[in-house]
This record gives C-alpha cells, sequence and structure tokens, in this order.
C-alpha cells in the first residue's frame, strides 16, 4: 500500500515499531500514556488504540496492570543447524535443547499421549496402509519456561507398544527420538525435513505465546531406519518464525 493511502493507525504503529527496533524504546521501556500518543500525533484516542492492537499483535508490547504500555523483550535467535541430529556428547541432550544451546535442566516438555489410526495424510508419511494404528505423542517445549516449540510425533503402535517409549512417564528422553528407537533395535540412519511458513493458529498464538501476526515456521520431519522403513513422523513441527534461523551447510566436491 503507498505510503500516503495507508490509515494514520499503520502509519504511527510503523513509527512506533521503528522506534523499537533502533533502541529508542528499549525492552520494559514504557511508552507514552494514550493522551501523549495522540498528542503527538496529533489523532484520536481510536487510532492511537489500534496502532498499539497492531503492536501488540506482533508481539513488540503488552499492557501490564498498573504499569502501563511495556516493550516486550525479544526473543533470543535461535539457529536450527543441519548437525542437530547428531549426538556428540554424553551429557543429556536433544535436537531441541542443542537448537536453545540449553542445558537439561532449563528443559521442560509437556506432554499427552493418544492412540490414533493413521488417516490418508499420515499414511502417505509413513508409506503404510491407512488405518494402521499409530502413538500420537503431543508435546510442548520449553526454554527456561518459555513455550518455544511445539509438535505431534507420530510412531507405530507396532513398534513401541509395552514398551518404555510408549510411556509419557520417560520424556523428555536424553538423545531424543533416534535414542528411544535404539533401545528398540531399530536403527535410524536417516532423517528428512521439510519446511513452509505460515500465520499461527489460534492455538498455536495460546500455546507459543506470540501474537497472531508473528508468522510461525511448520516443519515435518521423518526418521526412517535402516531398512528404509519410516518408524517417525513428527508433523507439524511449530515453532515462531522471526527467532529461528533455518541452518543448512553443503559440502561441495568441486
Amino acid at each position: 500500500m503507498p505510503r500516503e493511502e495507508r490509515p494514520e493507525y499503520l502509519r504511527i504503529a510503523a513509527e512506533v515499531r521503528a522506534q523499537i527496533h533502533d533502541g529508542t524504546y528499549a525492552p520494559d521501556d514504557r511508552l507514552p500514556t494514550l493522551p501523549e500518543l495522540c498528542e503527538a500525533h496529533g489523532v484520536s484516542e481510536t487510532t492511537i488504540r489500534n496502532a498499539l492492537s497492531v503492536l501488540r499483535n506482533e508481539g513488540l508490547i503488552e499492557t501490564r496492570t498498573r504499569a502501563g504500555t511495556i516493550v516486550r523483550k525479544r526473543p533470543p535467535i535461535h539457529r536450527m543447524a543441519a548437525d542437530r541430529y547428531r549426538t556428540n556428547t554424553t551429557a543429556p541432550q536433544t535436537a531441541f535443547t542443542k537448537d536453545q544451546g540449553i542445558g537439561w535442566s532449563e528443559y521442560r516438555l509437556d506432554k499427552r499421549y493418544v492412540k490414533k489410526r493413521a488417516d490418508a495424510e499420515l499414511a502417505a508419511l509413513f508409506e503404510c496402509e491407512i488405518g494402521e494404528p499409530l502413538l500420537a505423542r503431543h508435546f510442548v517445549f520449553y526454554d527456561n519456561d518459555a513455550p518455544t516449540q511445539m509438535s505431534i510425533s507420530y510412531v507405530r503402535w507396532s513398534d513401541v507398544a509395552a514398551t518404555p517409549v510408549a510411556d509419557p512417564i520417560n520424556e523428555p528422553w536424553p538423545g531424543g527420538t533416534r535414542a528411544q528407537f535404539k533401545t528398540l533395535g531399530i536403527h535410524v540412519n536417516r532423517i528428512t525435513e521439510s519446511f513452509t511458513t505460515a500465520m499461527p493458529t489460534e492455538d498455536e498464538q495460546a500455546t507459543l505465546r506470540i501474537g497472531g501476526s508473528v508468522p510461525v515456521i511448520r516443519f515435518t520431519r521423518r526418521h526412517v531406519a535402516d531398512d528404509g522403513r519410516v518408524v517417525e513422523v513428527a508433523h507439524p513441527i511449530v515453532r515462531r518464525g522471526d527467532t529461528t534461523v533455518v541452518e543448512f551447510a553443503i559440502d561441495l566436491d568441486d
């Protein structure tokens, strides 16, 4: 939209957003009051409220009781490296803790397990028959009590039934999914991931505590055993997109 055609509230939101990004308003700073903003911009209180609503929805500001409108602290940028599934330490670790750069004591996991049957989409991902029994593991991953990632991880019921992998009490599991399959005698030698971006659903907004204007990265991961069988599908894994960088290293022969 051309600058001159933008509604006033969007123009004001852009100005305040720029002031937040350039440090004019730092994290935990209080913005001017509604009357002060109205006077500074020469607009009505309704226009200012609409501008602040845009910034609140983007996760840049929040309103606190008796404190006014405060600039929120920005979450740190996290890089998801291509080698994060490789285990190179004896300390308890998963791909998530490696991504986040946190220790085991800083990691918390909410979980809910339900049994279900593969629908057409899951059957295609597993390369199995529609209706095959699966265990759906619903996870929310926390970094120091901040919800950072959510996922649904599906495994074949025939692989995990009556094993510790099927019991949520054993999560989080050091080494993650690959280590779980190792205890079952299943050797995973390939992991595939495919990425998309989108605006968050209401459930994703509530779970990850983000505004509706904050994009998310959704990706599908598959663990493939050495016999070519797909043994796990995480679909989808969801992270906020404005603080996630996906890194790939490509080694070339020439």
